[in-house]
């Protein structure tokens, strides 16, 4: 056994049904030994989508992600999808090829210092330099993606290394790792004063954040709101940890968020924030979350408490854990009817009031509405990057069993579509559908070949504005109206490019009956690309 078979071997042994790569020389020997492997191989058409697909498996599977790319442009173009990855703490290994280690160091072709490179960008990265060494790296890559506060890992593999011959492979069983113990169950001491003050509060709000939904952790959470009669906010990435209709959801907070959300969370005397990392995005003001209130953090990685505010009561470890740790204690809260129904009082007084939109155009409000009342109520919907973002979170109404994902911490357009391919390979019973601006939708449309080769079948929905709306909407309220460079009207026609990948194609301006061509879309298990023209004028906030 060569290294490289050694490699596939370790996918083998931590159950890895599919990758998403590109190969190249500097990988080609781990290419060559996975011929023999039933692992699933999709060739995607640029590397930085390998991540994102692998990203949008990860979040559905609950599983660490897996991408293989060769060295130099193709590590470096792997790099945007690992920071994304990053940002919003989803698990991948990502491996790539190196150029035989004798050169490493010596500018050679096709090298570059990758594990340099994205270090700020990964939980923990792996320069193999003994073949013998790749049954424990590959069982502490795959324990520290999926364990903790969860991430990417990256393991770089020099050419020499995967050619070699390995003298005795032997999977570990388990992994314990000195440096490396990442917190689970909650400190009881802490618990108990969080349970003290849950009693005591007469206005509480539990803000939930993409951890809740790392840690299968949204029945427990849903549970404890309905039982405590504790209302609930989210940030973006939080969205789904509790559906759009549930009485006790008062929607998104932060600077896209809903209006009476952030007043929730300042009227409030008691805080929970979960699995939430109070970044600028969702709390922009610190003051809101710990002036004249309690502030309690709850998240599974202790860098995270009090970096960005400090908590009045910090407490560590695996969201599911905890909050299993703290319904097994005898609870007596107080009678939050009165503070529920002032919330809910605010929010019939803030109706979304945004402007009648001309006949010509689609309303993303109404169109996102019927969208959602239509798709299967254990559906994906996956945003991309822009306006239509902002009006997703706003308008599709999230079902109990549904999925929301999107890229929040990065922020990085062209993630919907592979992640929706991810997404789909990862259950290929669950109905996707990818929301993406014209502009994210030309930064990742080569991969409705990927699409079509392998057969994964994604609905995607284009609004279609020409322009890059979301900069151009900074730019009509910083500098009145002075647009430079966001006008993207040089086409393509998407009826042509649906026909060049073998898709249906559906076009819905305002003039055309918008439930029949939903209810077409929606249809069948098949590839459909869909045009919504919306208004260039259309603003994310009203």
């Amino acid at each position: 056994m060569n290294g490289a078979d050694a490699i596939v071997k370790c996918l083998e042994k931590e159950k890895v049904e599919v990758l998403f790569g590109y190969p190249g020389v500097a990988i080609a020997p781990f290419y060559n030994s996975l011929l023999s492997s039933d692992i699933q191989k999709i060739l995607i058409r640029t590397e930085q989508n390998a991540a994102h697909c692998a990203s949008g498996y990860a979040r559905i599977s609950g599983k660490p992600g897996v991408c293989v790319v060769t060295s130099g442009p193709g590590a470096t173009n792997l790099i945007t999808g690992i920071a994304t990855a990053f940002a919003d703490s989803i698990p991948l290994v990502a491996i790539t090829g190196q150029v035989n280690s004798a050169m490493i160091g010596s500018d050679v072709f096709q090298e570059a210092d990758i594990t340099g490179a994205v270090e700020s960008f990964v939980k923990y990265s792996y320069l193999v330099r003994d073949v013998n060494d790749i049954p424990r790296i590959f069982k502490e890559a795959f324990f520290i993606a999926n364990s903790g506060r969860k991430g990417p890992v990256l393991i770089d593999i020099p050419i020499d290394i995967q050619q070699k011959t390995i003298n005795n492979f032997k999977y570990p069983d388990s992994i314990t790792m000195r440096t490396y113990k990442p917190t689970v169950d909650g400190n009881a001491a802490q618990i108990r004063k969080v349970i003290k003050v849950v009693e005591k509060s007469e206005r509480p709000i539990m803000c939930v954040g993409g951890g809740v939904l790392l840690a299968d952790a949204k029945d427990i959470i849903r549970d404890f709101a309905k039982k405590y009669q504790i209302p609930v906010v989210s940030t973006m990435m939080g969205l789904g940890a509790m559906d759009s209709e549930n009485p006790l959801y008062y929607g998104m907070v932060g600077n896209n968020g809903r209006f009476f959300a952030n007043k929730a969370l300042d009227r409030s005397d008691l805080v929970l924030m979960v699995g939430a990392r109070v970044a600028d995005r969702a709390v922009n003001r610190p003051d809101m979350i710990t002036e004249n209130k309690i502030l309690v953090h709850i998240d599974v990685d202790p860098a995270e408490i009090g970096k960005n505010v400090g908590p009045t009561i910090p407490l560590v470890g695996d969201i599911k854990r905890i909050f299993g740790q703290i319904t097994e204690n005898e609870i007596t809260v107080k009678d939050h009817t009165d503070w529920i129904n002032e919330l809910n009082e605010e929010k019939k007084a803030h109706p979304d009031n945004r402007p009648v939109i001309g006949d010509e155009y689609v309303d993303s409000k109404i169109f996102l509405n019927k969208l959602s009342s239509k798709m299967e109520n254990d559906a994906i919907y996956i945003a991309d990057v822009g306006q239509n973002q902002i009006w997703a979170t706003a308008f599709f109404n999230i079902k109990e069993n549904q999925r929301f994902m999107t890229s929040g911490g990065m922020g990085t357009m062209g993630y919907s579509i592979p992640a929706g391919i991810g997404a789909k390979l990862a259950d290929g019973k669950k109905q996707v559908v990818v929301g993406c601006g014209d502009g994210a939708f030309q930064m990742s449309m080569m991969e409705l070949a990927t699409m079509n080769q392998f057969e994964v079948p994604v609905k995607i929905i284009v609004f279609r504005n020409n322009y890059l709306g979301m900069v151009r909407e900074y730019q009509h309220y910083t500098w009145q109206d002075h647009y430079s460079m966001v006008d993207i009207a040089g086409k393509p026609d998407l009826s042509y490019i649906a026909k060049a990948y073998d898709m249906r194609y559906i076009k819905l301006d305002g003039r055309k009956d918008m439930e029949e061509s939903i209810d077409d879309f929606l249809k069948n298990d098949d590839s459909v690309l869909m045009e919504v023209i919306v208004d260039p004028m259309d603003l994310a906030k009203a």
